[in-house]
């Protein structure tokens, strides 16, 4: 999970000891980009029972021989959600692959290889595996990425990262940032998509510049209802000039095959990788745009629990407190009174009352409404609810992740949820109308 932080902490794991042991592997051949399997490849992919066969960006590439990176040197930024269909990471096949030129990788929060907690990273080193040099780029700026583009060699950078569709999921800020080191360098862009598991729908507040932050760079709304494929095409369009003093020389994106925005992920046929420690399942991504918002508060948000962002509560919470959410009767999901006790993370050991979640139409729901009524709720049940401080800047974390400080304020001064979700009505549809030219898949969200 994508740990809010407003700048790089100092505490990082170096390479895992276990790196070690991966070892070369044999090679395994690929499905190609039908539902059917390429001669020579294994007989099925992971889901190829599931209603659809959707087919990322990157296997949709490796079926042809990775022809559009012929004959130039390849950097990747990737995680362990940079998997083919049958389960490989493309990095290995790359790297095993007479095709591809690989001559480095940059590894974001938790690590190219994910060995790495919410907050870390993996320190650089050379990977046991491909003897390709991974650089630890968490928390780079781009100036760093540029100077670790230079270092490689880089011509062309990868970018293929699963994301969660929200604003504070840091991934595609990494995207972001390196796309300002390849207008500064003036290297090639490709980005291998992946569905958007939440969907094609905006929602939520948009970010202010008084409150950007690691946590969200610049003015997007908190779901931005994008693949990362068309969320570079609006950063290049709206952003890159300003920031940047130009677009990127070349940017391509590889599209995700057999792909509807209402599509659910449940139904896609791929198999879930989690991108970060913390979002174990598909549910967790569903309903992490609105539940986040606890980060920003001295509740337990389920970290250190099998349910993160699922689980929700503190210490003392009383047991009507889930009653009152659930009488909202919102769309696409169940609410259940929940007991936990965390591991980690707030109230380690403790016992916390509060909800656990249950998606049950990942089309209906709207997770920021949700997470906006639990906070609303969760200030009128429990006399001792605060708002938790960002310790690098002394300012309210809740601030950063809405975006600004109005759904506190109103939340503090006992506003109705209807009444709080109606701030953004204009912002949101004027951010859903200049991102339509940037969209690349039919469905909702879609003009």
């Amino acid at each position: 999970m994508a740990d809010p932080r407003t700048s790089r902490p100092a505490n990082r794991l170096g390479r895992r000891g276990f790196l070690a042991a991966l070892g070369a592997g044999s090679a395994v051949p690929l499905l190609g980009s039908s539902a059917t399997a390429v001669p020579g490849s294994a007989s099925a992919a992971p889901g190829s029972g599931s209603r659809y066969q959707v087919i990322p960006g990157a296997d949709d590439l490796a079926s042809r021989n990775f022809d559009d990176l012929a004959g130039q040197r390849v950097g990747v930024i990737t995680n362990p959600t940079g998997i083919l269909r049958d389960l490989r990471h493309e990095v290995d096949v790359m790297a095993e692959s007479d095709a591809v030129n690989l001559v480095g990788v940059f590894g974001p929060e938790h690590g190219f290889r994910g060995t790495a907690q919410a907050g870390e990273s993996e320190d650089t080193y050379v990977d046991e595996r491909t003897g390709v040099t991974v650089y630890d780029a968490y928390g780079a700026d781009a100036d760093a990425f540029a100077d670790m583009f230079t270092e490689a060699g880089v011509e062309t950078v990868v970018f293929d990262i699963q994301d969660v569709g929200s604003r504070f999921y840091t991934y595609i800020w990494t995207m972001y940032t390196a796309m300002l080191a390849a207008v500064d360098t003036g290297v090639r862009f490709v980005v291998l998509d992946r569905p958007n598991p939440t969907g094609g729908t905006a929602r939520g507040p948009m970010m202010t510049p008084e409150y950007t932050s690691g946590v969200g760079l610049k003015e997007i709304v908190q779901q931005h209802g994008m693949t990362v494929g068309e969320l570079a095409r609006f950063f290049d369009g709206e952003f890159l000039e300003d920031e940047a003093g130009a677009r990127l020389p070349d940017l391509h994106i590889v599209q995700v095959r057999r792909w509807r925005r209402d599509i659910p992920f449940a139904d896609s046929g791929l198999p879930w990788v989690p991108p970060s420690p913390n979002m174990p399942t598909v549910d967790t991504a569903l309903v992490y745009p609105g539940t986040c918002l606890f980060e920003g508060t001295l509740w337990s948000e389920g970290r250190g629990t099998t349910r993160p962002f699922e689980y929700i509560g503190a210490p003392e919470v009383p047991y009507d407190y889930a009653a009152a959410v659930a009488d909202y009767d919102l769309p696409g999901v169940g609410v259940r009174e929940g007991y936990f006790v965390p591991t980690f993370s707030k109230h380690v050991d403790e016992t916390c009352g509060g909800v656990q979640l249950h998606v049950s139409d990942p089309n209906a729901l709207d997770p920021v409404e949700l997470g906006v009524a639990m906070l609303v709720e969760a200030r009128r049940h429990h006399p001792d609810f605060e708002w938790r401080v960002d310790e690098w800047d002394d300012r309210l974390w809740i601030d950063k992740l809405t975006g600004s400080p109005r759904v506190r304020e109103m939340v503090d001064d006992g506003a109705e949820l209807g009444d709080i979700t109606a701030v953004w009505t204009d912002e949101l549809a004027d951010f859903d109308q200049r991102r339509q030219q940037y969209l690349l898949y039919r469905g909702p969200g879609r003009d």
